[in-house]
């Protein structure tokens, strides 16, 4: 029999066995993603963002300390979670890939919970959207993951002309803002918690065990927030970063590439940083206010008690670190990631992991905690529910993250680099004991070649499991001449 026959038979059963369980004693999943949220948050120790709700998700569970995007761009990430398959895996390594095409037969993540006697939604940006262009639209979604699905479009889209931005225009990849007129419910983000919490009093009333996605669009460029969220914060109270002088230099040709790729965003007159900063802050706390009225709503509905929440962002962020702003690098500010869960089956609440998780993590963390039945065989990735137990029994010691033509291995003392496999010049090695915000390679410091070696063994066997073909699944590789719209730093 063929490898896409028995995972549809797979799916059957799943349908089958579902069908005599006790919907009642089941729990619910609200799967909150964000877009380019970085740990700059109060529960995560900023001094500066308020996001309220957020750190309340923290107080009544599990905050990760050290979650791990496993691709620091949109469509990659969000497929890679979506499939619980590495990038190379299912295709996915450019932004607008659709893994289908390479995976046809991959049963999603949400597929899965479907399988199990759930209805699943989507409302918002899961899977890839070109934003904010796409807004209102399917994007690159994947329709067989979701019985229902919602795609808002809210007065931010309808005032583009509006916002400022360092590219006359343009928003989704430069640097644009706008403290926006209006109530909270007329943007796009706010009609996702609207139709989040109509789907929501319908699941009450039917008491139907689902799985739904609610994906933000924030605080994603352009950082159009209500003023309100502006008046937050106090200008004058935000720090730029700062880089030495000639730093880039210090830095293999790919990684240089990787944080001066925007050129536009290269240097920037102090006052034009400090301004971008805080409408990123507040935007995310425009993004917070719209997660607590989900929040709420699912304890004024009373299923709280009865649902596991996941809060997330689809990968970190740069806001001047590294003389970088927004993602695509393989540093510390784009690869890590805010990850909370709450709910039945999480009994360490307000307790904080320092273990490793990777995004990749999601889909067997969420199967198992609500006691489904194994995902299929290929399916990659390792349960946290033992770390949800006790955060002091860690299930992985490192965590993978790619970019385009770079891997990276963050160790608890060390993060290793590798670019261009093989390439004895590509190397860098932080030491993240005497150097947190990585600024100092040492992959040519011979103090440090015992650790070198080690590492770059450690790496090198986790880019073989992230690269290998996934066990019975039919893959059909992507065609090489297919570079989407990323370019490859090399």
């Amino acid at each position: 029999m063929t490898s896409r026959f028995l995972i549809r038979i797979h799916f059957v059963l799943l349908l089958l066995v579902a069908s005599v369980a006790t919907v009642s004693a089941k729990p619910n999943v609200l799967f909150i993603m964000t877009d380019d949220l970085n740990c700059d948050l109060g529960s995560y120790g900023h001094p500066l963002v308020q996001s309220p709700n957020i750190d309340r998700l923290a107080d009544e569970g599990v905050l990760f300390e050290n979650a791990y995007c496993n691709y620091p761009i949109c469509g990659p990430s969000r497929a890679s979670f979506m499939t619980g398959l590495y990038p190379e895996q299912n295709g996915v390594t450019v932004l607008r890939r659709m893994f289908r095409n390479y995976i046809p037969d991959a049963v999603t993540m949400s597929q899965h919970f479907m399988a199990n006697g759930y209805t699943a939604a989507r409302v918002g940006k899961i899977y890839h959207y070109d934003n904010p262009k796409g807004i209102g639209t399917d994007g690159h979604d994947d329709p067989a993951s979701w019985n229902t699905k919602i795609s808002p479009r809210g007065r931010d889209k309808e005032e583009e002309d509006k916002i400022f931005s360092l590219r006359p225009g343009s928003f989704g990849a430069t640097l644009s803002w706008l403290a926006a007129e209006g109530e909270d419910e007329e943007q796009t983000d706010g009609i996702v918690a609207t139709e989040s919490i109509r789907l929501l009093r319908e699941y009450a009333e039917s008491e139907m065990p689902f799985f739904l996605a609610v994906g933000f669009y924030k605080p994603h460029t352009p950082y159009v927030a209500p003023k309100k969220y502006f008046d937050l914060y106090d200008p004058n109270q935000i720090t730029v970063p700062e880089i030495p002088e000639g730093y880039w230099d210090t830095l293999p040709e790919p990684s240089r590439k990787s944080v001066t790729a925007f050129k536009n965003q290269i240097d920037l007159p102090e006052e034009t940083a400090r301004k971008a900063i805080h409408a990123y802050y507040a935007t995310i706390s425009f993004v917070d206010a719209q997660i607590g009225r989900v929040v709420n709503a699912l304890e004024d509905l009373g299923l709280k008690e009865n649902t596991i929440v996941l809060f997330s962002s689809d990968h970190g962020y740069h806001m001047g670190e590294h003389g970088h702003y927004q993602k695509n690098t393989l540093f510390e500010n784009a690869d890590r990631v805010p990850l909370i869960l709450s709910g039945p089956g999480i009994s360490q609440s307000g307790k904080r992991a320092q273990g490793f998780v990777e995004m990749v993590d999601f889909y067997r963390t969420l199967s198992d905690l609500a006691d489904l039945s194994p995902p299929p065989v290929y399916v990659k990735g390792i349960s946290q529910k033992p770390v949800l137990r006790n955060v002091s029994n860690p299930v992985r010691s490192n965590a993978f993250t790619q970019l385009i033509n770079g891997y990276t291995l963050r160790t608890q003392n060390f993060r290793v680099t590798q670019w261009k496999n093989g390439a004895p010049d590509n190397l860098e090695l932080y030491d993240r004991r005497k150097d947190p915000d990585e600024m100092v390679n040492v992959a040519r410091n011979p103090e440090y070649e015992q650790e070198l070696e080690y590492l770059l063994n450690a790496l090198e066997s986790r880019i073989v499991d992230a690269t290998a073909r996934p066990i019975g699944l039919a893959f059909t590789p992507p065609d090489p001449s297919d570079k989407g719209v990323q370019k490859t730093y090399d």
